[in-house]
């Protein structure tokens, strides 16, 4: 029997690209544009931001998956059918991606790139003293399989790499420290935060002042988890009075970033479009595919579950 998978995600003009995607991993699963007209008999959905009570009313799904490895634009529907499993979207390629990105704003960072950029936009020659990565202890915030493919990267780079978690987790290389009796050592031995932590309420908000100050001066800032974990305002201030010596945000709460944000502007701040971990949709086809077939044969998805206990 046919399955049908129905899709929101990229809007109407990004469904032809989703169906050839799928037509190529799986041949044999139906496809149909959410909103179409027997799209609420789906087996499956994969979804971005679906409206409230949509889910809900399709008597036939079986399970749903988030278009991003974040669900809170799923989970924030008050009627969200809880029973069913939401598959987080980690394909391989996704976890790679943020390891290259992280390591590019690490170095980014370490090599002081932004004023070499500036230089060069001067044409000024201009020669200056660099630490190298043993000199610049990496800490990052978030375990899970992108933090942890992250700290891998750091360590291959010669940084020393802690990491952070909400509870604790051995991750080889990779000194542990958890919870809030771990958080203050842990700040305090980091010079290069790396924020890849879940969207929680417990994680809103909190780059900021109260948490900047506890890193060594001259520390500084990768987040490439999500906007609502950082305080801008906070983030800018600690760049001019020194606290922090450089950031790379690839995430903002608003976003697009608005061209009158002092962001763009700023000299120890680099911008990246929300570019750190971006599977194309023919992965993210594949990784659903995968998922689908172990589903089919009765088996238990090998992949990341929203947690409705832990809000990830």
């Amino acid at each position: 029997m046919t399955r049908l998978l129905v899709i929101k995600s990229g809007g109407a003009a990004a469904f032809a690209e989703w169906r050839d995607a799928f037509a190529e991993a799986a041949p044999g699963l139906g496809v149909a544009l959410w909103g179409e007209a027997g799209a609420a008999a789906a087996d499956y959905a994969l979804v971005w931001d679906p409206e409230p009570g949509r889910l809900a009313a399709m008597p036939r799904l079986r399970c749903v998956f988030g278009a991003g490895a974040g669900v809170e634009l799923v989970t924030r529907d008050p009627a969200f059918p809880r029973h069913l499993p939401l598959i987080r979207m980690t394909p391989p390629e996704a976890a790679a991606r943020m390891a290259e990105f992280v390591a590019w704003a690490a170095l980014h960072l370490l090599l002081d790139g932004r004023r070499m950029a500036r230089q060069q936009e001067a044409r000024a020659w201009q020669e200056f003293p660099r630490r190298c990565a043993g000199q610049m202890r990496a800490g990052v915030m978030g375990l899970g399989v992108m933090g942890r493919r992250a700290a891998a990267a750091l360590g291959g780079l010669g940084f020393p790499v802690a990491g952070w978690s909400r509870t604790p987790k051995r991750v080889e290389g990779v000194e542990g420290f958890a919870g809030e009796a771990g958080l203050g050592a842990f700040l305090a031995r980091t010079d290069l935060l790396v924020a890849l932590l879940p969207a929680t309420e417990a994680t809103r908000g909190l780059l900021a002042a109260p948490l900047l100050e506890r890193l060594p001066r001259g520390a500084a800032l990768v987040n490439a988890g999500r906007g609502m974990h950082q305080r801008l305002p906070d983030i800018l201030a600690a760049l001019d009075s020194g606290q922090l010596s450089g950031a790379v945000l690839d995430v903002f709460e608003e976003e697009p970033l608005p061209a009158d944000s002092p962001a763009w502007s700023h000299p120890g701040l680099t911008v990246t479009p929300h570019v750190a971990s971006s599977p194309s949709r023919a992965e993210r086809a594949r990784f659903v595919a995968c998922q689908l077939a172990r589903i089919e044969r009765g088996e238990a998805p090998d992949a990341p579950l929203w947690n409705p206990e832990l809000g990830y």
